[in-house]
């Protein structure tokens, strides 16, 4: 279902952000296999396996990319290290969501490829207003939020984590270009 007059993309100084292929699953199965990355995201379970990689990919593929895309966050050096996505919600607005492996917090990479998509969104996407949240105890997907533009609108959400089998606070936050 790809469309080919939608360049889905993305180059930043250390990375690539594009659709998934099939090959990507054991990358992204070993850094989703970590109940710390996992746990911080709404879809994912834990464990995570291979074949649910290659249910993650197959979705993504089959995606319309003119309502919702997903890009694997591919390091030059390093291959795929996770994900990052635009995807429905409940209203006009998309939502974005992304994660990264453990091995590659701390260094700046998911600021890089959420401005690298915010500017994809707003350039080829045409979007202007993109919607975000992180779970309340996930403070530091907050400040990657924030320092690319992000701003809190006060709202708190009761949202379901695979992972950790529960509802957990999750602040929301919205992007305007």
């Amino acid at each position: 279902m790809i469309s080919t007059d939608l360049a889905a993309d993305i180059h930043t100084e250390r990375l690539h952000l594009r659709l998934p292929v099939l090959s990507d699953a054991p990358c992204i199965a070993k850094h989703a296999n970590d109940y710390a990355v996992s746990s911080n995201t709404t879809r994912m379970s834990f464990p995570y396996r291979t074949a649910d990689a290659r249910a993650f990919i197959a979705l993504a593929r089959n995606l319309n990319p003119r309502d919702q895309i997903t890009f694997v966050v591919e390091h030059r050096d390093a291959g795929a290290i996770g994900a990052l996505g635009f995807h429905r919600g409940d209203g006009p607005a998309v939502e974005l969501g992304y994660w990264l492996g453990r091995p590659h917090w701390g260094k700046g990479l998911a600021t890089e490829a959420v401005r690298g998509a915010l500017q994809w969104a707003r350039n080829e996407w045409g979007r202007r207003l993109i919607l975000a949240g992180h779970f309340a105890d996930n403070e530091v997907s907050g400040r990657v939020l924030i320092k690319c533009g992000f701003l809190y609108t006060g709202e708190v959400q009761r949202r379901f984590s695979r992972a950790r089998g529960a509802p957990a606070a999750t602040r929301m936050m919205v992007w305007i270009a």
